[in-house]
């Protein structure tokens, strides 16, 4: 993740959550109350959002010091401690909860990806995400997909064209769609084609497209449509692909397998922040 974005991200967070300050550890502490906390994880999985605790502490008070125990991508059990900050009682406990919320969320999606990734077993094909985050946090989702071991498609908008049905509705066909993107285009920019018949396989291919895309089609049916691409085309699948029914994919040949449900139907990841010393320490 770019630091400068994350910070950017994070003054926004610290703001709605602070306010006009911490009044609970504002009327209660000194900044010359010292203390020493750490980030146990309360279930196994693969962590994500460590840079989290370092970048948000040191925004908040540069006189708190991180050690960190553990890397994003590693896999944790039960109680690990990921994590030790020492500092002002005041800060940590005030930014504690915007930088929890953050690594549950994140280390969520890098076990599901993970989940998602060790399910298919097949060294070919990659699983990425897609464009189905939460409004406000797509660099961190994206980021602990990584973190998992899975791949990102395009960011938004801006970075890569998409031709999915409604551009081909409106449009007029697969190839008209084409051919307007790429006399608009620079030749660095890519161009996706959405097909769900054999027939629109066959135009994308002819009209040039950098990337086809199966949609909604059955693992039987891509493994013969596969074989209508180039090798110099990329090949994509998603639509109705779900972790319990994602083995039906391995080895049909595809380059990439893109999951919504990797950012958008996981769990967060149970991480709890102790002060050293305290009831739960």
């Amino acid at each position: 993740m770019n630091d400068l974005k994350v910070k950017e991200k994070l003054q926004q967070f610290f703001i709605e959550d602070i306010g006009e300050g911490d009044i609970s550890t504002n009327t209660i502490f000194s900044d010359e109350d010292i203390r020493t906390g750490h980030f146990i994880v309360k279930g196994e999985g693969v962590i994500s959002g460590l840079n989290i605790i370092k970048l948000g502490y040191k925004m908040l008070n540069p006189n708190v010091d991180v050690l960190y125990h553990y890397h994003d991508g590693n896999r944790v059990d039960y109680g690990t401690c990921v994590a030790q900050v020492t500092g002002p009682v005041k800060t940590l406990l005030t930014g504690e909860r915007v930088i929890l919320n953050l690594m549950q969320r994140m280390s969520g999606i890098a076990t599901f990806t993970s989940k998602a990734v060790e399910t298919l077993n097949d060294s070919h094909t990659r699983i990425c995400d897609t464009r189905k985050t939460t409004p406000g946090l797509r660099i961190f989702e994206k980021y602990a997909v990584r973190s998992g071991g899975g791949f990102n498609h395009r960011f938004g908008l801006y970075d890569g064209v998409m031709i999915k049905d409604n551009h081909i509705t409106a449009a007029g066909s697969i190839t008209q769609a084409v051919n307007k993107a790429k006399a608009s285009l620079g030749h660095m920019v890519k161009i996706e084609v959405e097909v769900e018949t054999e027939e629109e396989v066959r135009e994308a291919v002819e009209a040039g497209a950098h990337i086809i895309m199966f949609d909604n089609c059955p693992p039987d049916v891509m493994e013969k449509w596969v074989q209508l691409v180039p090798e110099h085309i990329v090949t994509e699948a998603s639509g109705g692909i779900q972790v319990n029914n994602l083995a039906l994919y391995r080895n049909v040949g595809v380059d990439y397998i893109s999951l919504g449900a990797l950012t958008h139907s996981v769990s967060a990841l149970d991480i709890s922040f102790n002060l050293e010393g305290g009831k739960k320490g």
